[in-house]
């Protein structure tokens, strides 16, 4: 495994890269990566980190592992490349933006956007296999990810975190609550939306807010 990461990353999370977990991981990820078909491409694996650089972190969403349709990850969770059909998660989160924000569904489910803005669009689980979901967890990927969420607490203030269902919010248990501002609500997920635990939570107005009132840019959602 390729481990191809942005630098200002790179500097902050180099020792977990020596550990044993990780080597085990990267073992893991390599014979997957041989033997099965599996997302995103091994050059996307770390592109959340790539769009979204360190010192710009403003607001992390937490997703779980990746899309496994064919062509659906790129390697920011919850995001499809251009011209990819928009999975029904994505159009759950664009249906509140549009509630919330008075916005329109936008044409592209590509959120390298945000990323650039400073969203860090974080899956717990960095891979997984063709059409089966939940292939690589347990493998050390939720051991780095937490990781991740832990430097980016110890290290930073006043980062909004968006804990959309359970999975998220479980790794929410990283977070400094009296240094950033978490967010809570169900899962964009069909399941989940359609039980009345998704829409109307406002997140995105809510972020805005908060962004604003330290006197940082809003996310142009």
């Amino acid at each position: 495994m390729l481990i191809k990461m942005h630098s200002s990353w790179h500097n902050q999370l180099s020792d977990e890269f020596v550990k044993p977990y990780f080597e085990q991981l990267t073992s893991f990820v390599k014979k997957e990566y041989a033997t099965h078909r599996c997302f995103p491409i091994e050059s996307q694996i770390f592109a959340a980190f790539d769009y979204c650089l360190f010192e710009k972190v403003k607001v992390v969403i937490i997703g779980q592992d990746p899309y496994h349709g064919l062509g659906q990850a790129n390697g920011l969770c919850f995001s499809v490349s251009d011209g990819i059909s928009f999975p029904p998660s994505l159009v759950n989160i664009f249906k509140e933006i549009q509630t919330d924000l008075k916005l329109p569904i936008p044409i592209s489910g590509n959120l390298e956007r945000w990323a650039d803005q400073g969203v860090l669009l974080l899956n717990a689980t960095l891979t997984v296999r063709e059409t089966e979901a939940g292939s690589h967890q347990n493998q050390g990927w939720e051991i780095f990810t937490d990781a991740v969420i832990q430097k980016i607490s110890d290290t930073k203030e006043s980062v909004v975190f968006l804990l959309w269902g359970g999975f998220a919010k479980k790794k929410g248990a990283k977070i400094d609550r009296n240094k950033h501002h978490v967010l809570e609500t169900g899962h964009p997920s069909p399941l989940s939306a359609n039980r009345g635990l998704w829409f109307g939570n406002q997140h995105f107005s809510k972020t805005n807010a908060y962004l604003k009132s330290i006197g940082s840019n809003e996310i142009q959602w």
